[in-house]
C-alpha cells in the first residue's frame, strides 16, 4: 500500500516525493518520522474545496495535537486553515511557529487560568469553554479587559460513535463538555450569554476520532441544530458558529476503507442543511477540526531491523531500533499498520513475522507483518504515522525521541532534532546533599 507521494524507485527504495527513504536513514539516522509536504497540502485543499463546493460559510481549522512543531506552523497558515490547540504548551508552539493568533482555537477541559491569561494576552480567536470551573475563571479575567472574550461552548450530543472506546467523546459518560440530553449545557448557555465580559459566539461538539463512517457526525448535526434551535425559542438568540470538531478516520491498513472526503461533505451537509430547514434556523458557519485526516497519512516512521529470533512452529520475531516510546497506539488502541520493507521495495512479501520494539518490554509493534525475508539493517517503513505518533511520543526507558524531516520535490528540511543523551537529562537535578567533593 502506496500512499501519497510514495514510489518504488529505480534502486528499489521506497521514495517519498522524491527523497530515498535509504537516503533519509543515512542521513537523518533511524527511528525517523518522515512527513510529506504535498500529501498534507493535498488534503488541506480537498477537505475545503469538498466542503466549499457544498456549503459556502465553512471554516477548517487544523487539530495541532494531531502532529505539531514549530517548522509545521507556516503550512497550514499558507493553507488558509485555522489551528486548534488544546494546551499551553499546544498554543505555545503554535506562536513560535507564527500563527496568527486570531485565527488559533484553544481547547482542553482543565485549562488552567495561567493557560487561559497566556491564550487572552496572545489574542487568540476563540475559546472553547469545556466547564464550569472555567467559565468561572473567564469571567473572572473578562472583568480585569476592556475587550470582550470570544467563547464557544462545547457541549456533549450523547452520540456513541463506532470507534475505538478510549477515542469516543461524543458519549454521555465523558469527561468532555456540557451535556445536551440534560439541562447542563442550556443552563451553561444561559450564564454564558449574561456573562459580563463573554461573547459567546456558538457551540462546539466532538463525536470521536478514526471513524470510518459519517453516521455520528450525522446524528450529532441534528443533535446541535436542534440545540441551537432551542437557543433561539428560550434565550432569542442565534448563534452563529457550529464547530463539529473532527474525527474522519484514515487507511491504516489495506482493508480500511474510510468515506471519501466529498461523500463525507455530502453526508454532513445533507445533515445540516435537512436540520436546518426542519427547525427553520439560519446558516451559520460551520468549523471542522481534522488532524488525523490531514496529516496521518502523509507521515511515515522508518526503523532499522536488528535482532531476528525464530522460535520455530511458532513465531519470528524482529526487533527494530524503536518502539513504544516512538509510538505508543499499538499497546494504547491495538492499532494496526501496513509495514513495507524500504531498501527492498519491490520484493513480493512472502514470510510472516512479528515486529518488536527494543524496550524492556513486551512491546509488540506489529503482529503478523508480511514482508520479504528479513535480515539485520534492513530499512523498515511504517505507513500512516502522522498522527498520534511524534506527539504522543516519549522518553520510556530513556530513549531520545527521533527526529521529524518533512519532504518535498526532492528536499528534506529537518522540522525537530534528534534528541541526544544530554537532551536526556538536561532538566535532571542532582540534590546538593549527593554531589561528591
Amino acid at each position: 500500500m502506496l500512499l501519497g507521494t510514495q514510489r518504488v524507485n529505480a534502486r528499489g527504495h521506497l521514495e517519498i516525493d522524491g527523497c530515498d527513504a535509504v537516503d533519509l536513514a543515512r542521513q537523518f539516522g533511524t527511528p525517523l518520522y518522515v512527513m510529506d509536504e504535498a500529501t498534507i497540502r493535498e488534503r488541506c485543499r480537498a477537505y475545503l474545496a469538498a466542503f466549499r463546493d457544498r456549503y459556502a460559510k465553512f471554516r477548517l481549522a487544523y487539530a495541532s495535537k494531531a502532529c505539531l512543531c514549530a517548522g509545521i506552523c507556516p503550512l497550514f497558515e499558507a493553507e488558509g486553515l485555522d489551528m486548534d490547540v488544546a494546551s499551553g504548551g499546544e498554543l505555545y508552539t503554535a506562536l513560535q511557529g507564527g500563527f496568527p493568533a486570531a485565527r488559533l482555537v484553544f481547547h482542553g477541559n482543565n485549562k488552567s487560568e495561567a493557560e487561559l491569561r497566556l491564550a487572552l494576552e496572545a489574542g487568540v480567536g476563540r475559546i472553547v469553554v469545556d466547564n464550569s470551573l472555567e467559565l468561572e475563571r473567564l469571567e473572572a479575567l473578562a472583568a480585569e479587559r476592556r475587550a470582550p472574550i470570544d467563547i464557544l461552548l462545547r457541549c456533549t450530543p450523547g452520540i456513541d460513535p463506532h470507534t475505538h472506546e478510549l477515542v469516543r467523546t461524543g458519549q454521555v459518560d465523558t469527561k468532555f463538555g456540557f451535556d445536551v440530553n440534560g439541562c447542563a449545557a442550556l443552563t451553561a448557555i444561559c450564564r454564558a450569554l449574561q456573562a459580563p465580559g463573554l461573547r459567546l459566539r456558538g457551540l462546539h461538539c466532538h463525536v470521536g476520532s478514526q471513524l470510518l463512517d459519517t453516521e455520528a457526525h450525522e446524528a450529532a448535526t441534528h443533535v446541535m441544530v436542534e440545540l441551537l434551535a432551542a437557543v433561539r425559542r428560550q434565550m432569542g438568540v442565534v448563534l452563529e458558529e457550529l464547530n463539529m470538531g473532527g474525527g474522519l478516520g484514515i487507511r491504516y491498513r489495506e482493508e480500511d476503507r474510510p468515506p471519501s472526503l466529498d461523500a463525507f461533505a455530502d453526508a454532513l451537509v445533507h445533515a445540516l442543511q435537512e436540520a436546518l430547514a426542519r427547525h427553520d434556523f439560519p446558516a451559520p458557519t460551520l468549523i471542522h477540526e481534522p488532524g488525523r485526516a490531514l496529516v496521518g497519512e502523509a507521515g511515515t516512521t522508518l526503523y532499522t531491523v536488528g535482532a531476528i529470533k525464530e522460535i520455530p512452529g511458532l513465531r519470528t520475531y524482529v526487533s527494530v531500533d524503536g518502539g513504544l516510546s516512538d509510538n505508543p497506539r499499538p499497546a494504547l488502541y491495538d492499532a494496526r499498520y501496513e509495514v513495507l520493507l524500504a531498501n527492498r521495495a519491490a520484493v513480493p512479501p512472502d514470510t510472516v513475522v512479528t515486529i518488536a520494539g527494543q524496550h524492556c518490554e513486551t512491546d509488540t509493534l506489529f503482529p503478523d507483518a508480511r514482508l520479504p525475508a528479513l535480515r539485520p539493517g534492513d530499512l523498515l517503513a511504517v505507513q500512516s504515522t502522522g498522527a498520534y505518533h511524534f506527539s504522543m511520543a516519549s522518553n520510556y526507558n530513556r530513549y531520545p525521541r527521533p527526529a521529524v524531516v518533512l519532504v518535498a520535490d526532492g528536499r528534506a528540511d529537518l522540522l525537530v532534532r534528534r534528541e541526544t543523551y544530554t537532551d536526556l537529562v538536561r532538566n535532571d537535578v542532582m540534590p546538593e546533599r549527593f554531589r561528591k567533593g
